[in-house]
């Protein structure tokens, strides 16, 4: 499979003249940082959780983003009603297992959700997707001490049981639907610095979704350009906060030639 720049500057102009509208239920700790990087790329964000209108939004959508960062019964429900409006509609589902495997409450919801329904794509840190697969990982709140490229068959082994694209993030991004594999090696530990980075790639993942027919690669695509921002937002900031403003303007200002430049990725 070749991962080509010109595909991936195509997902991102295929967004900002479509504009699909994406639907979050997320945490609210990220929703300011998530609404803007979604508008940056071009793409429309809403942030709908209330259980008397999350269906109905779900279904003006383009895509779903369900989000457990902070949960509450009445959040977990309107993810429920979403997630079951969304595959009724057919459009795609990310859904981030944030911090699965903390506490029992949080991996239990994670479980219950993905019972409700079908998800396209999957996108967690290395600890996540190893508690959702089953098995214990060492977790440090919500986030993960684990190098995800030595876990990539864990990733393909979730991808392969839910029928769906696992992003296992770390150092070295993993992107999986159970059988191929792409490695993306972009991105700086200046990411890890602010919070939402996280979840914001997952807002973006549903964006490049809504308009790439193909899951394997509107989700590569996303890490693509989510590693080559936060590369470029690292040389022009003095720390996380000014990372923060630099990685919104850089999503905004992106041009081929960065993508063309910076990309590192392998597939196998």
């Amino acid at each position: 499979m070749q991962i080509d720049p010109q595909c991936v500057w195509a997902d991102i102009q295929a967004i900002k003249k479509n504009s699909p509208l994406v639907h979050n239920i997320t945490n609210y700790v990220v929703m300011e940082h998530t609404a803007n990087s979604l508008l940056a790329i071009g793409a429309s964000p809403v942030m709908a959780h209330a259980i008397e209108e999350a269906s109905d939004m779900a279904m003006l959508a383009n895509s779903l983003v369900l989000n457990i960062g902070t949960l509450s019964p009445s959040w977990i429900q309107g993810m429920r009603l979403a997630l079951k409006a969304a595959n009724a509609k057919g459009i795609p589902v990310v859904f981030d297992p944030v911090g699965v495997g903390a506490t029992p409450y949080r991996t239990e919801t994670a479980h219950s959700i993905l019972s409700q329904g079908s998800v396209t794509a999957i996108r967690g840190n290395a600890s996540e997707i190893l508690s959702l697969n089953g098995n214990q990982a060492l977790t440090k709140g919500v986030d993960s001490d684990l190098n995800a490229s030595e876990y990539q068959g864990q990733a393909k082994e979730l991808a392969l049981n839910k029928e769906c694209i696992v992003w296992m993030s770390g150092k070295m991004d993993v992107i999986t639907d159970g059988l191929s594999s792409i490695f993306v090696n972009n991105g700086h530990p200046l990411m890890s610095r602010v919070t939402g980075m996280g979840c914001a790639a997952t807002a973006i993942t549903g964006a490049f979704l809504a308009v790439n027919m193909s899951k394997l690669l509107g989700c590569a695509h996303a890490a693509i350009l989510m590693g080559i921002a936060g590369e470029i937002a690292s040389d022009k900031c003095h720390g996380p906060g000014s990372f923060k403003l630099a990685f919104i303007d850089t999503l905004y200002t992106i041009s081929l030639h960065e993508i063309e430049k910076r990309m590192r990725v392998k597939h196998s």
